[in-house]
């Protein structure tokens, strides 16, 4: 089996080599790992005590980040080295300052494994949330590195779990605690033989708690929202805007915020084209946007920080593979609606089963979820709290690892 995985390592290199010319990531990916291993003996120091914290992309970054951010601020003595898999989560969090040394994983190959760790020399390695990375992982045992998973959910269906999964299973001995996020995934461990298992939570809470704390001042949000109450859709793609678009059109007294995922042209120029109240993008900005009724936020980096204007709030990606971040507006005390495929998202099932959130799968359901939010301001402030509330309670994963793993 394990040869297997390794040729399909083999078999990925190459894949992403031949889409390099064409494909944008995949040329990220290829360019960013030539001559990783030169380029990490020039900066890696080989004295100094390091941790190495690996994320697959921009969403395990911000589980992650509290943790480091707490390593650093608490255990100075430590340099740590943040690997990502993914470019979408290096090619934006390559400059983080929290991090000493950032750079791509290696392809997970066994002389791939050997000489990274030979270089890093961890005397700890921190997974967050999944990548069980088999040569990585049984080299770190090998070595007997301590190493940790964070923020790990585990399902029934995952490969664990089947006839096929033996070698994941395996996989699962290397590390020396496991941090879950709920008591499912614990008791699904348990059928495994693990005990070495914490339900901590999810350090996203602690992470959506900072970012809520840290929220900018945002003089044109303030402008475009004046008295107005504020709808903000989050990350939303082309179905979703489509329904977003609808619900302003049928509601003039109320300003809307539509921050795409992707900044398409073509999608942002249809929502400008399809919004009776008029509708400007955020760059485009030249005076004043108090007459407009649609703001679309083509910039990164600003809508955690929107999200504490807003009254309601939109996340997308529900009509696709999955829908984004939840939390961020949760923290604020929003109510919160997406499309259909919320089933893998933890937060999102609680929330719903809380009255905090709901699903939608046309735009009826949305209206119909929407009417008595806007016109009943009781109802409206009862779920704002359940949002609240359930992002508060959950905090504190980061101290929980942090308290086992180093003061233990």
């Amino acid at each position: 089996m394990k040869t297997l995985y390794n040729i399909a390592m083999g078999c990925y290199r190459l894949g992403v080599a031949l889409a390099a010319p064409w494909n944008t990531k995949a040329k990220l990916w290829r360019d960013g790992r030539k001559n990783l291993f030169d380029r990490m003996r020039e900066s890696i120091d080989p004295s100094a005590p390091t941790i190495w914290v690996h994320v697959a992309s921009l969403g395990e970054f911000e589980q992650g980040r509290p943790i480091i951010e707490k390593i650093k601020a608490e255990r100075p003595e430590y340099k740590i080295l943040l690997t990502f898999f993914s470019p979408s989560g290096y090619e934006i969090r390559k400059n983080y300052p929290g991090a000493d040394y950032i750079f791509y994983l290696p392809l997970d190959t066994p002389s791939n494994a050997r000489e990274f760790l030979d270089i890093v020399k961890p005397q700890m390695a921190v997974f967050v949330k999944y990548e069980y990375w088999i040569n990585l992982l049984a080299e770190l045992k090998n070595r007997n590195i301590p190493t940790y998973i964070v923020s790990a959910i585990f399902r029934r269906d995952s490969i664990f779990f089947r006839s096929t999964g033996a070698m994941w299973r395996e996989a699962l001995k290397s590390f020396e605690l496991l941090f879950v996020q709920d008591d499912n995934s614990k008791s699904l461990l348990a059928e495994l033989g693990h005990e070495n298992v914490v339900v901590a939570g999810d350090t996203r809470f602690d992470r959506v708690a900072q970012i809520a704390a840290a929220a900018k001042k945002i003089d044109l949000i303030e402008q475009f929202k004046g008295n107005s109450r504020l709808f903000v859709a989050g990350s939303s793609w082309g179905p979703d805007e489509e329904l977003i678009v609808r619900l302003a059109n049928e509601n003039p007294t109320i300003k809307f915020i539509v921050a795409p995922h992707e900044m398409e042209q073509a999608r942002m120029a249809k929502i400008e084209q399809s919004a009776v109240g008029g509708a400007v993008r955020y760059t485009n900005i030249d005076g004043d946007i108090s007459d407009k009724q649609i703001l679309i936020l083509d910039t990164m980096g600003m809508l955690s920080s929107v999200y504490g204007y807003a009254d309601f709030s939109y996340i997308g990606g529900g009509f696709g593979v999955g829908i984004h971040n939840t939390l961020e507006a949760a923290t604020f005390g929003l109510p919160i609606a997406f499309g259909p495929n919320y089933q893998k998202f933890k937060e999102a099932r609680d929330m719903i089963a809380l009255g905090g959130a709901t699903s939608v799968s046309n735009y009826e359901e949305l209206e119909r979820w929407f009417a008595p939010l806007r016109d009943d301001s009781e109802h409206l402030a009862a779920v704002s709290q359940i949002s609240k509330d359930y992002t508060a309670r959950n905090q504190g994963a980061t101290d929980k690892f942090f308290d086992m793993v180093f003061k233990r």
